[in-house]
């Protein structure tokens, strides 16, 4: 019988674009009208059968049409329905579709939620393009050339042709590509010249040294030729990336041999205080002591939630993804943090990323119509991203993996710089980061039984296992790559080395090992890596090696999405979401059950054997049947050691002009101090980073105690990231990180950049009480220097010393954790942009009392009393203006740094800071950082919505304006507090070695401006709303050209609100009464407590908070996933409550929610299961964010949910991370009963957490409902409230555009509530962004949201 022929059908969809958007592109090509549609295209393995059809047209129908007149959508309906081609000569179509020979993260999921829906059988795969159509005012130029191309796709990840695409080569099965060999032994005169060409054409990246190692190797050990899979394993395993060589280097500097290696350095401050450390330099993740708590996971038998107590030790991680950023930033940044969560997931035996952290270092971003008087404009190479296109999309691709995956990002920073150093000879030199910084860090959890790493942990015989995603030609030789200077290689090799993110599969392997983990004792996992740099064939090697063993492999076993590679290409590509580990012989099959109930790929790849050696078997290949075959001592064998020899470079740099007139020689005296406050707040570093924050989930897991947003206006100012230790009642211990980054002060000193970026970091985390002053910190060093450039190898020895011999060991810190790039250079036509070394420190530290974190927002004196602001300076009175923003913004660098003038002076300072963590002294506190005292003071006052009076007699020389820029803008060590004017006396005390020096007060409302005085003369006064403005500039700027402009505008002018009363809690009930019947708590103890399926699908991220919150008010939460119920496993008949959890089913491509809810709809046994459970009077249901939007699409089998809208795309057509004020609505009535959640809390007003990308109350213009129809059937149960208390549209109070703030509905009968926003992640008091001083005291251990699900429970009875 003839085999049936694959088929292939397009779908036309909605629009791929919003009206704001389409206006931006046709302004980019030129169009004078643009539409733009999907187009999704399935491939089948046969004819598809009207059913299937009828399915996919469901399954593929999500967001917005075009008006069915408008004439290009019909262009575009023929185009893709019959293949016209466009009626009038003046239309183009445009076809944009993923890279050939790629499958995108898209077509993963969808093809997914088809396959659930009984397509498995028949579809193949589902891929998605867009189809543009644009008139011109001309016909199309014959040679067919595509306007601004690269304004219409990303060439990256996408192609784009005047044509449709080619279905045989968009889903084409090529027969596998053929191992090739090098040939070194037979007919080669020079071998070295043909492995020089190797090294050349598959960029390998190979020194000379290495290449003389593998000559010997092949020709008198091995005696064969090697393999193309054997060299690219080889240079990826021992990269630059993967082994530090220059860390690990010998370095003679200025004719002197140095005594030791960088990392011999940095391995000193560990030797010098390794207490607190349970694992440094030995895993993914250096693994620090933590504090008692819970470890809070179902029970594997039961699926019951349930609390194990245990120390929980906390994970400290650190990577950089440079190369990939400059190269394409929204994959770039997104695999960034991918792949440091990995490594957070893959330490010992398993563990759990918990909070994260992103920063970005770029050159000058040039914004249109925004330019800035400093900035250089110096071009760039073609195949790099400018650096305006870097911060619109990478940090978008840094913020939506770490959303989807799950993990929240909490703190973070943003610098830019391009600057000219002058080198003395009359030439100068730009540096500046063409090549960016892109930084991605965080902690996590392991239990102390799987916390380490240990030789003999794994048997011969274990299954060494691939988890997550599977091969495909993506991220091919990242880590040789990135250890070249950007252009250097070739531009098709800078390509082929980016990968691509797709979190939700990630969050499915993360899933796997959590609950192996949750087994303890009986973890069948016993060893794990994650796969980065270098594919499977780093991390399989490394695997094995570090279990002292050898292995077999096959590489046919391997998964691999396109069938078409090459052995090289299967076993070293960098498709990212894998993990790599050893499974005990005997548990193999447990470890499927889990697998394949999260729905999880995975491959048993081959066995750990005694034999060390690694050999990969091809089972297809009768030419080649093993690929490699190498002895382990071979691949991770010592080529001889690096030796730099280098000559330091001291630069005569001019100094700083403190009276600016150099600058601004035609501004008058008086307006100078002026012109340089707004140029200081106009600069990135300095400025407001919202349009970095908002994008980021900063509250899920439900342990977030401090993020950057501060005080009852929600302001970026936050110096430190501080999360609970678990999730438990009662819970007072968590985690700090904290960061600090000089690099323009390397410019000056590299000593002092490396010092001061270490004591910074402490004096952010000084806002969070860790005890025992620094002897608990730990920190990450994460260094980038252009080291091969004059100089910058000596600078990079110098900072090294500088900290690890000298200035940490004094402290008493450590730095167990660290990591390099050694290529920050750019060349391109005859041009280079060098990056300054950078070093970027990450503080870590276990934090003994999270209730005490300190924040920079002044309290006012209407609420606390008369207060003080006081100067603590560290610099013993120095003012050095070099490297600072203020010399920035004039063009300058300088020529004297700010330092550590004395260690002393920082162990006096955190000895006075511990005992004020203890005391309650401090109102609110802030470090002197970039833009020195003056931007302290102002972002102090814009997170208190105050004023301040200043007087700057006891700390400025004269009036003169010279000397008031030093004091001002100076970015030496120092800190400003607000205390009580009554607690002076004893503040005094605590800081008597630092003399503390009272510098200003806080006025009384309204008064909201800054007035500075010397004596009795105002030196400078303007506006809190007017400075505000300007320091928000930029991020507006960023914000309105990446979003909806509005939004951004809207946003902006709220700051201009003195009267804004800001977020408040308004309760009509008591968070701390218990509402428990006295019988019910008394028969609650005997009874079984009420059984809640805490249900989840794949993408779901919001379990464990939302098991937590049920459990906190005396129910049983069970762990649910839609497998079990699809599969017949489990059964809602055997619950009374079911609660759809928050995160990204099936990463949202369908419309968020709705390949969720299909899955259920389409599949007989679980609709027939859901509607049975709805039609239940005895039983309740809550969605959460994707849980709303998923209950939102089974309104047909909820009684009462009819009229309900569904939850779409944001109005600012971004993910928006908020706290909002809600308004609660439960009136009594006579008609229907209360709400099951919410009776008793009518009429509260109170911030709730939002975190969402489509959430926007949308009704079908079809059908009958309205908003005010809704309202007005008392089934609205949350709306958003600006400060005022009134229900409003305006951003961001109504984070997402909803009519009328609607953002909570219920069914008549009170038994089914859906809400966008997330009462389950601030359970715990003090999980919260704001808390009301004072009122928070009396509601006890936690906060008001319990009494949603306490009053559940009251229903339950």
């Amino acid at each position: 019988m003839a085999q049936p022929q694959p088929a292939y059908r397009a779908f036309p969809g909605s629009s791929a674009f919003s009206d704001f958007r389409l206006k931006r592109i046709a302004s980019a090509i030129g169009a004078k009208d643009l539409q733009a549609i999907w187009v999704h295209y399935v491939a089948s393995h046969q004819e598809l059968t009207a059913d299937e059809v009828s399915v996919l047209d469901q399954l593929l129908e999500y967001g917005f049409y075009p008006e069915a007149t408008n004439p290009l959508y019909s262009t575009m309906l023929k185009a893709v329905i019959n293949g016209a081609s466009p009626d009038d000569s003046s239309i183009r179509l445009f076809y944009v579709n993923p890279r050939a020979g790629t499958i995108s993260p898209w077509s993963s999921k969808a093809t997914s939620i088809a396959h659930v829906c009984g397509l498995e059988k028949t579809v193949q795969r589902i891929e998605r393009g867009v189809v543009l159509a644009a008139t011109f005012h001309q016909a199309a130029p014959a040679n067919g050339e595509i306007p601004n191309a690269d304004s219409l796709h990303d060439r990256m990840t996408e192609t784009i042709s005047t044509s449709p695409p080619d279905f045989d080569l968009m889903f084409s099965q090529l027969p596998p590509a053929p191992l090739e060999r090098v040939q070194l032994l037979q007919g080669v005169s020079d071998p070295k010249e043909a492995l020089k060409e190797a090294n050349r054409t598959l960029g390998l990246a190979l020194d000379d040294s290495e290449m003389d190692y593998l000559i010997e190797a092949y020709i008198n050990q091995l005696q064969r030729n090697p393999t193309d899979v054997e060299l690219f394993m080889f240079a990826q395993v021992n990269s630059e990336h993967c082994r530090h060589k220059q860390f690990n280097a010998d370095w003679t500097i200025d004719g002197v041999k140095k005594p030791r290696s960088l990392f011999s350095m940095i391995r000193n401050t560990h030797n010098a205080h390794p207490q607190h450390v349970v694992s440094a330099y030995s895993d993914n993740a250096a693994v620090l002591n933590g504090y008692e708590g819970t470890f809070w996971a179902p029970e594997n038998s039961s699926g019951e939630w349930k609390q194990i107590k245990e120390i929980v030790h906390y994970l400290a991680k650190v990577e950089t993804h440079n190369h990939p950023t400059a190269v394409s930033p929204y994959p770039g940044a997104a695999t960034g943090s991918g792949g440091e969560i990995r490594d957070e997931g893959a330490v010992g035996r398993g563990s759990k990323p918990k909070a994260g952290l992103a920063g970005f270092t770029v050159s000058d971003l040039l914004i249109p119509e925004h330019r800035q008087p400093w900035e250089l404009d110096v071009g760039k190479p073609a195949h790099l991203a400018s650096s305006l296109d870097i911060m619109l999309e990478a940090p978008i691709g840094s913020a939506a993996f770490n959303n989807e995956f799950g993990r929240p990002c909490t703190t973070g920073y943003f610098r830019t710089l391009t600057t000219k150093l002058p080198l003395g000879d009359g030439t100068e030199e730009i540096r500046g980061y063409h090549k960016p910084i892109m930084i991605a860090g965080g902690v996590g959890t392991v239990r102390p039984q799987h916390a380490l790493k240990e030789k003999g942990s794994v048997s011969p015989g274990a299954h060494l296992i691939v988890l997550g995603g599977p091969a495909m030609l993506i991220g091919l030789g990242g880590g040789a790559a990135s250890s070249i200077q950007s252009g250097e290689g070739s531009v098709d090799l800078d390509f082929a080395s980016v990968q691509r993110g797709n979190a939700e599969v990630q969050r499915r392997a993360q899933e796997v090992i959590t609950t192996c983990s949750s087994l303890g004792a009986e973890n069948p996992i016993q060893l794990i890596h994650d796969v980065g740099a270098g594919g499977l064939s780093n991390a399989l090697p490394e695997l094995v090696e570090d279990a002292g063993l050898g292995a077999r492999f096959e590489l046919r076993e391997i998964d691999n999405a396109d069938r078409s590679l090459s052995p090289l290409q299967i076993w070293c590509c960098e498709a990212q979401e894998r993990y790599v580990m050893a499974v005990a012989p005997d548990r193999l099959e447990q470890f499927k059950k889990i697998a394949k109930r999260e729905r999880c790929g995975f491959s048993v790849v081959g066995k750990a054997q005694k034999e060390q050696r690694v050999i990969l078997m091809d089972s297809e290949s009768q030419q080649d049947p093993t690929p490699i075959d190498l002895p382990m001592p071979i691949l991770f064998g010592k080529p001889p050691k690096m030796h730099r020899i280098v000559d330091s470079r001291k630069l005569t740099l001019p100094s700083v002009d403190s009276s600016l007139s150099t600058y601004l020689p035609k501004a008058p005296a008086q307006a100078v101090l002026g012109h340089a406050v707004d140029r200081v707040l106009a600069l990135p570093s300095v400025g407001s980073k919202s349009f970095l924050i908002t994008i980021a989930d900063r509250t899920v897991g439900g342990l977030t105690v401090r993020d950057q947003m501060v005080g009852p206006w929600q302001t970026p100012v936050a110096d430190v990231s501080v999360t609970a230790t678990s999730l438990a009642p009662g819970i007072k211990t968590g985690e700090a990180m904290a960061m600090g980054e000089k690099p323009t002060l390397a410019l000056i000193s590299a000593g002092a950049s490396a010092r001061m970026s270490v004591v910074e970091s402490l004096m952010n985390i000084a806002a969070a009480s860790v005890e025992n002053r620094l002897s608990k910190i730990r920190l990450s060093a994460n260094w980038m220097s252009a080291s091969s450039h004059p100089g910058e190898g000596a600078a990079l020895y110098e900072a090294a010393e500088a900290i690890g011999m000298q200035l940490c060991p004094e402290l008493g810190v450590s730095i167990p954790v660290g990591k390099d790039s050694m290529s920050m250079k750019t060349k391109w036509e005859g041009k280079e942009v060098t990056a300054p070394l950078s070093l970027i420190i990450s503080a870590f530290g276990p934090v003994n009392d999270i209730s005490s974190t300190w924040t920079p927002a002044l309290r006012r004196p209407e609420d606390v009393g008369e207060t003080m602001l006081m100067f603590v300076d560290l610099a013993d009175g120095k003012k050095a203006l070099g490297g600072s923003a203020l010399a920035q913004v004039f063009g300058q660098v300088g020529d004297e740094a700010p330092d550590v003038r004395d260690v002393d002076f920082v162990k006096d300072f955190f000895h006075a800071i511990e005992q004020l963590h203890e005391s309650d002294i401090v109102l609110a506190y802030h470090d002197r950082s970039d833009g020195g005292l003056f931007t302290t003071l102002v972002e102090m006052m814009y997170a208190g919505r105050c004023g301040a009076e200043i007087m700057l007699d006891k700390i400025v020389k004269s009036g003169r304006t010279q000397d008031l820029v030093e004091t001002l803008f100076n970015e030496e060590l120092g800190a400003v507090f607000q205390i009580r004017k009554k607690h002076y006396n004893e503040f005094k005390g605590v800081f008597a070695p630092l003399n503390p020096i009272s510098i200003g007060t806080v006025p009384k409302q309204p008064k909201q401006d800054l007035a500075m005085y010397y004596g009795t003369d105002c030196v400078y006064r303007a506006s809190r709303k007017d400075l505000q403005q300007k320091w928000s500039q930029t991020s507006w700027a960023m914000q309105r050209l990446r979003d909806n402009p509005e939004c951004a505008d809207a946003e902006k002018s709220n700051m201009e609100d003195d009267q804004d009363p800001g977020l408040r809690y308004k309760l009509t009930f008591k968070p701390k009464e218990n509402i428990m019947s006295y019988t019910t708590s008394l028969t609650s103890q005997i009874r079984a407590k009420p059984r809640v399926a805490i249900l989840r699908e794949q993408g779901v991220n919001g379990q464990a908070e939302m098991a937590f919150a049920f459990a906190s008010a005396g129910f049983s939460p069970i762990d649910v996933h839609m497998t079990d119920i699809l599969s017949g496993r489990f059964s809602l008949a055997s619950v009374v409550g079911l609660a759809a959890c928050g995160g990204f089913s099936y990463g949202d491509v369908l419309g968020a929610g709705q390949g969720w809810a299909k899955s259920v709809l389409l599949h007989e046994g679980a609709r027939n299961d859901f509607q049975t459970f709805f039609q239940r009077k005895d039983t309740f249901a809550l969605g959460v964010c994707n849980g709303c939007q998923f209950l939102s699409r089974l309104t047909d089998i909820i009684p009462g949910a009819e009229s309900w809208p569904t939850f779409e795309r944001n109005v600012s057509e971004q993910y928006e991370a908020r706290v909002c004020m809600v308004e609660v609505s439960d009136p009594p009535s006579s008609s229907q009963p209360p709400s099951v959640f919410l009776h008793g809390m009518h009429g509260s007003h109170l911030p709730i957490v939002t975190a969402h990308g489509e959430g926007r109350a949308t009704f079908s213009s079809t059908g009958t409902s309205t908003p005010q129809h809704l309202v007005d059937q008392g089934l609205v149960s949350l709306r958003y409230t600006d400060n005022y208390l009134n229900h409003t549209e305006r951003y961001p109070f109504n984070p997402n555009g909803s009519p009328m703030g609607i953002t909570g509905v219920r069914t008549p009968d009170g038994r089914v509530l859906a809400l966008m926003p997330h009462p389950e992640r601030t359970i715990l008091k003090d999980v919260s962004s704001y808390l009301p001083p004072g009122q928070a005291e009396e509601w006890g251990e936690f906060g008001p949201w319990i009494r949603m699900f306490r009053s559940a429970r009251k229903w339950c009875g």
